[in-house]
């Protein structure tokens, strides 16, 4: 299963967490690592079936989207961030 990296600048935030269409976007199952010696960056490597994927980063209990990935509505009618994951990755 190819792998996306996915990351997150949240300075002074203590916990982070990736919610998506990839677990039901379950906001406390995928914990995302805080990097030492980088604030604010949180880090997570995920195995993912090829395709598009929508997701939210979970900032301190605070639903937000990636700034640097392109965003879509989804059918709730709340904006997503949206990842392709390719097969060969």
């Amino acid at each position: 299963m190819p792998r996306q990296r996915f990351e997150l600048m949240a300075p002074g935030a203590q916990r982070a967490f990736i919610a998506g269409d990839f677990n039901d976007w379950d906001p406390s199952s995928v914990r995302m690592r805080k990097m030492p010696r980088q604030d604010g960056l949180f880090v997570r490597i995920l195995h993912l079936s090829a395709g598009q994927h929508e997701f939210k980063f979970v900032v301190d209990g605070d639903w937000r989207c990636c700034p640097h990935t392109p965003r879509c509505i989804s059918p709730m009618g709340t904006i997503n961030s949206v990842v392709e994951v390719g097969a060969d990755q």
